[in-house]
This record gives structure tokens, sequence and C-alpha cells, in this order.
């Protein structure tokens, strides 16, 4: 026993010594990790959400890209139903409790008033909400039509076509920052002043921050989506704007922002859309019918230079312009046939 407490008395430093030394490397590393990753970044898990970001997105995700935000877009819809109708019943609850306490003389009409009147609200908001579940089932639909063509190249990618309609809207603007005609007939359009103007700028500004660098950066669905609704709001902006300085400066209602309104542009965009579609779809099949019932149609047949008509007809012998009568082949028919001798009637 005495051996073994005479060893622990001269070795007890080894412990906590190996125990510091090991604290020690611990922070090492953990600093030197840190050193390693890019700005902005603490932990390995940024660094790695980071590299998954830098990848390119493939081209099956590409292309599905818009059909997987109109699905996201037609879950927030129903989302936003749920709500309503929680909503709705919520206001109904407090229309019956109002109208009860009326009763018992504990609140005036005023309180009732205006609990229907949140109902009437909410049951308003659901109605919108509910339109705009169709609206979001429309855009599914044509998302799922346009699918096709994507993949056989005829249509492009959609974030490829987003960024050329955001492209357009850019160059449409610049045409009067840049043209003198123009800046000197619509000087509103280059006045940041003017409200309908500024509120292009904000929209642009807006879809300008959210743009990606290249078609080839990875989007999620509702990076995507709020992309192309951004640039959406920027183009209905610039025609207001535009309309506006075309008329003279008279200044149109600006377009609400309640549901509604949402609506009725989505539900124009994805009909002008799926008319499009069905117009070219229309188009590619008649063309393949047309080609293959000529196809199936019988060739005509084309003479022979050689055949026995022509041989005929070159043994057959020309009529003398002379006697005015034509003289018979040997072996072959005669043109024109000889006059029959009539015969004449009896002398009285």
């Amino acid at each position: 026993m005495e051996p073994l407490l005479a060893l622990l008395a001269d070795w007890w430093w080894i412990g906590p010594a190996a125990a510091g030394a090991g604290t020690v490397g611990w922070v090492g590393v953990r600093r030197s990790r840190q050193r390693a990753l890019p700005a902005g970044t603490t932990t390995t898990t940024d660094r790695a959400a980071r590299g998954w970001a830098s990848r390119p997105l493939s081209k099956g995700a590409a292309r599905r890209l818009e059909l997987d935000a109109a699905q996201l877009d037609l879950q927030m819809a129903r989302n936003a139903v749920t709500r309503g109708r929680a909503d709705v019943k919520v206001a109904d609850a407090e229309v019956v409790r109002a109208q009860a306490e009326r009763a018992a003389s504990r609140v005036s009409n005023d309180v009732v008033t205006a609990a229907r009147a949140r109902l009437v609200d909410a049951q308003r908001d659901l109605r919108a909400a509910s339109a705009e579940v169709r609206a979001r089932r429309a855009g599914v639909k044509a998302a799922k039509a346009m699918l096709p063509a994507i993949r056989s190249g005829s249509a492009p990618l959609p974030v490829v076509r987003v960024l050329a309609e955001h492209d357009a809207i850019l160059t449409r603007w610049m045409a009067y920052e840049t043209d003198t005609a123009l800046a000197i007939d619509y000087p509103v359009m280059t006045d940041p002043r003017s409200p309908l103007l500024a509120e292009f700028l904000r929209a642009h500004e807006r879809a300008q921050w959210l743009r990606p660098a290249t078609p080839q950066t990875r989007l999620e669905p509702a990076d995507f989506l709020a992309y192309r609704d951004a640039v959406r709001r920027a183009g209905h902006a610039f025609d207001r704007a535009e309309q506006s300085a075309r008329r003279g400066g008279e200044q149109p209602r600006v377009e609400g922002t309640d549901a509604w309104s949402r609506v009725a542009s989505d539900l124009a965009e994805t009909a002008q859309r799926a008319l499009a579609h069905s117009m070219e779809s229309m188009g590619r099949a008649a063309a393949r019918t047309w080609n293959e019932r000529g196809a199936k149609r019988p060739q005509k047949r084309v003479p022979d230079a050689d055949g026995p008509d022509s041989r005929r007809g070159a043994g057959a012998a020309q009529p003398d312009a002379g006697s005015g009568e034509g003289t018979p082949p040997r072996g072959g028919p005669f043109w024109p046939p000889p006059a029959r001798d009539r015969p004449r009637p009896p002398a009285s």
C-alpha cells in the first residue's frame, strides 16, 4: 500500500496536465476551423450550406422549378383559406357575444355594428382566399402543361423566361433614360418625384435584389416565387407609369393591394399563358396531321413518254393540209375519218 501511495504522491500532476493539454488542443482545432470558414460563417454547418448553395442547379430541378413554385404557392393559398375560415368563426362568435351583451344592456349598438363589420370583412377575405386557391390551381395546371415543352427544348427554362421578362422591363425603362426625344416628350418617366415612377423604382429595386446571378444559380421554389412575383409587380408598376405619362400626366387609379386585385392579375396572366400554349399545341398537331396525310396520299402516275400511246401517236399519219383528207396509215387508225356516202333520194 505504501509504494502505491508514494507513486501517487510523485505522479499526481499527470492527470491535470493531460486534461489541460486536451482542452488547449481542442480550442486550437476549433479556432483553426473557424479561420478556414468563409466570411460571415461560424460553424461547419454554415460552410456545408454555402457549399450546397454554390452548386449549380440540375437540369431536372431547373425544369420543374416553376411547377414546384406553383405547388408551393397553392399550399400557401390553402393555408390562407384555413386561416380565413378560423377568422370567420372567431368574428361570428364575437357577433354572438356582442348581441348577448347588448341584450343584457352591457354594451351599445355600436359594438354590435363593429362586430358585424369585422365579420363581413372576414367573410370577404375568405372569399378572396378561395378565389386565390382557384387561381393557384390554374397556375399548377399551366405549369404542368408547359413541362413537356420545357423538356423538349421548345420552351425556355422558367428562370431564363423570368430573367428575359426582367430584362425587357429594364430595356423599356432605359429607353426613356437614354433617348432624348422620349425624355422631352415624356418628362414624367425620368422624374423620380412622380408617385407612379417612384412605385416602379421601389418594385424594381426589390426585383433586382432577388435576381439570381446566373440562370444556373441554385434557387429554391420559394426564392423563385418571390423573384417572379417581384418582376410581375415591377412590370405592372411600369405599365401604370407609362400609361400615365402617355395620357399627359393623368394619374390613373393605382391598383389595390388587396387579394382580389392579385387574384385578377394572376388569373389574367395564367389564362394568357394557357391560351398561348394551347394555340402552339394545336398548331403542332395540325402540322403533324397534315404531314401524315401527305405521306399517305397516293402519288399521281406520270405517263411514260415511251409508252404505247406515244408510240401509237407517233406512227399516226398527219392529214394533208392541201387535200383536206387524212391519209390512212398502214396498220393504224387515221384521222379525220372519211365521210360516208349518203344515199341520194330517187329522182321524181
